[in-house]
Order: structure tokens, then sequence, then C-alpha cells
């Protein structure tokens, strides 16, 4: 079981059932965010209502620095949407100013979503926005030249498990982990309930060269939604 207090990464901490990161622009909030101060640190409160990897973070049964980068890494986030959990990501993965020199690439379809995260760029360096169809890989692949550590999909549609699949055959570095946040009111090809689609979504996972390595119910946080925690081979 997950430690109910401590680090969790460089920037992450938990406390009880509350997380808190790092906060790389101190003094602003980017919601309605609690801060507060531990010396010359500023942590800032990350809700898991309103963040499906905050969630993870809490729910997980096993070690929760699994799910988050690396500092300095580059992370991919298919499904950004308008910047919430980006800008916590970015609180560990980049630091102030960027000085771990992180980069979060940002993909989403919606202009609306690109327009926040470009102003979120503006303030918290190493994110970079870019507007593409997840479906098509190669419209946001000349921005992840190289394979990346870390990845997380969120797109909330139909086919999202195939769509994981491929993104990882391309851009996950070996020995990388991904995130598969899946809505079951998303998928359609499952008989059944709820439970049945995430079965069917787990065995699919399951049987393909990549690694399952664990499946986090957010019941209680994001009603209808499992993250699936998978490793390359």
């Amino acid at each position: 079981m997950a430690n109910d207090s401590g680090q969790i990464g460089w920037g992450v901490q938990r406390r009880g059932r509350s997380l808190w990161t790092r906060n790389a622009v101190k003094g602003v909030r980017l919601r309605d965010e609690n801060l507060r101060k531990d010396g010359r640190i500023e942590w800032r409160s990350w809700n898991p209502r309103a963040s499906k990897l905050a969630a993870a973070l809490i729910r997980t049964k096993r070690d929760a620095s699994i799910l988050i980068p690396n500092p300095g890494s580059t992370a991919l986030y298919v499904g950004a949407g308008h910047g919430t959990t980006i800008s916590h990501l970015h609180d560990h993965l980049c630091g102030a100013g960027n000085h771990h020199s992180g980069r979060i690439v940002a993909v989403d379809l919606s202009p609306r979503c690109i327009r926040d995260l470009i102003r979120l760029s503006g303030v918290r360096s190493g994110i970079s926005p870019v507007l593409a169809d997840a479906r098509n890989l190669d419209e946001f692949s000349p921005f992840v030249p190289e394979r990346v550590p870390w990845i997380l999909q969120d797109v909330s549609q139909a086919g999202q498990v195939e769509l994981m699949i491929r993104i990882c055959e391309r851009f996950l570095a070996p020995d990388g982990v991904a995130l598969l946040s899946l809505k079951a009111a998303s998928e359609r090809w499952a008989d059944g309930g709820d439970e049945a689609k995430f079965a069917q979504a787990e065995e699919r996972l399951a049987s393909s060269k990549l690694r399952l390595g664990e499946r986090i119910d957010l019941r209680g946080f994001e009603d209808q939604h499992v993250m699936f925690v998978i490793h390359a081979n």
C-alpha cells in the first residue's frame, strides 16, 4: 500500500490524503489551489478531483513515484486539456525557470485548450503546446523527435486502448512508463457495463507487446475512470 505521507518525487509531496507540488511560480495559483510555505519552498495543493493523475497517485497500491516522470526528462501528454495537471507536472519536471531543463509536449485538439496552454507556457518555460489530432501521430511526431520515458493519454474518445498502443509503440522509450486514463463512457466496443469495458481494455493491453503494471480505480475522484499503468518491455 502506498505511504500516507512523504516525498513522492523532487517536486511532489503527499500529506495524508492531500497532494502538493513545489510551486515553480511562487505566489501564483492556476485555479483556486491552497499555497503553503515550508521555509523558502512554496507548495501548491493538487486536487485529485480535478486531476486524474493526482487521483492515481493517491489510489495506487504501489510506489507512487513510478507514476511521475523524472525531473529534467521529457514527457508527452496527449489530451492535455486546459493545463491543470500540466502545471503540476511542470512544478516537478521543470521547476522554477525550468532549472531542471525538462520538457512537456502538451497535445490537444481543442483550440481553446491550446490557447490556455500557450498562456501557461508563457510563465512556465518547458511546456510545448501542440494543436493536433491525437489519432494522427504524424501531426505531433515532429515535436517528439526521440522516444520519451513518460507518456499520459487522456483523450476521452472511442478507441483509446488501440490509440495508446500505437502511441507507445512509436514514442515510448525502453523501460518507459505510460499512463492511460480510460473513461468507460467513451468506449463503445464492449458489451455490458463499465466493468466489462475495463476488463476488455485490460485484456487488450495485456495481449499487446507492452506490459501492464497496475489498474487503478479512480472511483470517488473520477467516476467511470480507470488509470492503467503500462511499461515498455
